[in-house]
């Protein structure tokens, strides 16, 4: 259970006698009062008795009383997650293989992509793959009426961009806001264009790190959820910086998405509010 609202007195005190009320057991609790913005966050994880409407109902004068945006879901419930990939496959098969494994509280039902080149690995995972080149506007605009309509049938509730190479328009921006997840390597802005790690290389860079941050209009400026670097010297090649550049994001990534699935990120602004 999360729970946002202005802060004020009293607040955790209501929340545990009402969770208390209701038969419940707190086996997890989490709280931060944003003194930038005034907002209380809450995480709870909450052992209870009976049928989940009713527990809700239990809560429900307090949330009404403070003002509370709440929401309440079932611990383990696999995330319905649509994955955006492009050609690099380090990120997909980082998800998918944690996926599997029981490690990561997702559900997959398709991958959408600009390239083909990840159907194998798509097949591999026993996933839906789905080719839709962009060349153009006229294509971009249909690969993302696709996204709106897949989100829609599969109610879906996370966007990854698992290195997936395309700007989404405002409008899908904003359609998706709040619920998209997008991780890059963290040279930017010094090192943009196809080839980073050539550049970092060519001047000599002592860290390497990735980003998982938001979707927002604002490119690679969304509100951060993640972030990890390793330390490198001069004895690193390109290549080698590479492979330790795509290791920091799938791991950065799958980090971000974890906590997302498990309802531990919650948005202050233009940062967040991450609950370990």
């Amino acid at each position: 259970m999360t729970l946002v609202c202005q802060d004020r007195p009293g607040i955790v005190h209501a929340i545990s006698g009402a969770v208390v009320q209701a038969g419940g057991n707190i086996t997890e609790s989490a709280q931060f009062s944003s003194h930038d913005t005034g907002t209380f966050f809450m995480r709870l994880q909450v052992e209870a008795p009976g049928e989940r409407d009713a527990f809700e109902g239990a809560l429900a004068p307090v949330v009404a009383h403070y003002g509370m945006t709440h929401r309440l879901d079932v611990v383990g419930r696999p995330t319905r997650t649509l994955v955006l990939a492009s050609k690099a496959a380090h990120c997909v098969n980082d998800l998918l293989f944690r996926q599997r494994a029981g490690q990561l509280p997702i559900e997959v039902p398709l991958i959408l992509a600009n390239h083909d080149d990840l159907s194998g690995l798509a097949e591999f995972y026993g996933k839906r793959f789905e080719h839709h080149p962009v060349t153009d506007p006229e294509s971009k605009a249909a690969f993302e009426a696709r996204v709106l309509q897949v989100v829609d049938r599969y109610d879906v509730e996370l966007v990854v961009l698992a290195r997936y190479m395309q700007i989404l328009s405002p409008e899908l921006c904003a359609a998706l806001e709040g619920r998209a997840i997008n991780i890059h390597h963290s040279f930017l802005p010094g090192f943009k264009g196809a080839n980073p790690y050539r550049q970092a290389h060519a001047r000599g860079v002592k860290l390497i790190g990735a980003t998982a941050h938001f979707v927002t209009s604002d490119l690679d400026e969304g509100p951060i959820i993640e972030q990890n670097v390793v330390r490198v010297d001069h004895t690193r090649s390109a290549p080698e910086l590479m492979a330790i550049g795509q290791d920091e994001e799938s791991r950065t990534l799958t980090q971000a998405v974890r906590w997302f699935a498990e309802d531990r990120v919650l948005l202050d602004g233009a940062r967040t509010i991450v609950f370990r």
